[in-house]
């Protein structure tokens, strides 16, 4: 008999590569989406035909008996938790509902899987953040954030997700469950939303190559993150799930780049060489061959607490379960941008 895997978040970016990897590896695989989505409406049409072979239930993380109710019907071997409200800027405007859905929906999810009987058998996976970290000086190890850095979130994300990671330690150690959490730093890639700001980059870039943009505007260019692929990271996800005890494991790729970084990769990617000038809220970046701007700050995109640095030390994840990263910044950068016009010479939005 073939494994089940149950993953809430299925149509986002980590949850389609994660329901590819489960697919090749002989899994059945069930995909919830919310509840207010009937299979009569055109978006559910949609996303069957983007998950090929990924069977849909119905559910939502703030409905406790529908998820019940799921699980109980699915009876999966393996519970992948990635359904979230996950942007950062977006919670500091909507700060309840992520409070509600990023933290709380993790608790509806470990005591449905207890109230269908599967707490000992089904094994849970918490998508964590790197965010919970907060980027602060005083809590910065100067190698990166491994499993026992301090934490101390910037936004009511980080805050949310910090809820979900502490519920998931407590329920593995309160009722035995196998629960582990992946503490992810920024992961991207083709299939990441345009509100994301690598996705809004790379997407740009390809749209002022070919005329259809003009300038992309963004907010704190100084940002530095460990970008690396998501392709990469679910591997990991699944991983920590084939182990004989739950745990906390960060993944990262160990290197941390600004934003401005990523801008002039991706620009270079379309033929576009950048000259950055002035500083601060007054800083753009050029187009060195033709003078110009195309990228300028807009001070609407700083948050109201900034996170300046996010750098991973991956090293418990690379000696206790063997993952790798294989694709590396500019690899990442590449395909990203390589995807993205594609999409834009086809005319489609994607």
């Amino acid at each position: 008999m073939s494994k089940v895997a149950f993953i809430t978040g299925v149509t986002g970016q980590d949850g389609g590569h994660l329901a590819g990897l489960l697919l090749g590896k002989g899994y059945r695989v069930v995909g919830m989406v919310r509840g207010q989505m009937e299979p009569s409406h055109p978006r559910y049409r949609q996303i069957q035909e983007d998950l090929p072979g990924v069977e849909l239930v119905l559910a939502d993380l703030l409905d406790p008996a529908a998820l019940v109710r799921a699980l109980s019907t699915v009876r999966p071997d393996e519970v992948y938790n990635l359904a979230a409200i996950s942007h950062v800027g977006y919670s500091f405007h909507n700060p309840v509902l992520t409070h509600q859905v990023t933290g709380g929906g993790v608790l509806n999810m470990l005591e449905a899987i207890r109230a269908a009987g599967l707490a000992d058998t089904a094994r849970f996976y918490q998508a964590s953040t790197s965010e919970m970290f907060g980027g602060l000086d005083y809590n910065r190890p100067s190698q990166g954030y491994d499993e026992t850095a301090l934490f101390h979130p910037r936004s009511p994300y980080g805050v949310a997700k910090l809820y979900g990671h502490w519920i998931t330690c407590n329920y593995r150690e309160s009722y035995g469950m196998h629960a582990s959490s992946g503490i992810l730093f920024n992961h991207e890639g083709e299939r990441r939303g345009p509100e994301f700001v690598t996705r809004k980059i790379s997407q740009a870039a390809a749209r002022i190559s070919l005329g259809k943009q003009h300038v992309l505007e963004l907010g704190n260019l100084s940002a530095k993150r460990d970008w690396g692929y998501a392709g990469d990271y679910v591997e990991g996800m699944w991983l920590m799930l084939q182990q004989d005890e739950p745990g906390d494991y960060v993944l990262g790729t160990g290197e941390a780049h600004t934003i401005r970084e990523f801008c002039g990769l991706a620009f270079a990617e379309v033929g576009i060489e950048l000259e950055w000038r002035g500083e601060g809220p007054d800083e753009t970046g050029v187009n060195r061959a033709s003078g110009t701007t195309v990228i300028r700050v807009n001070p609407a995109f700083f948050r109201p607490a900034e996170v300046d640095i996010l750098l991973a030390d991956p090293s418990k994840a690379e000696r206790v379960l063997g993952w790798k990263r294989r694709v590396d910044f500019s690899g990442l950068v590449k395909l990203m941008v390589a995807h993205d016009l594609e999409v834009e010479r086809a005319g489609v939005r994607g």
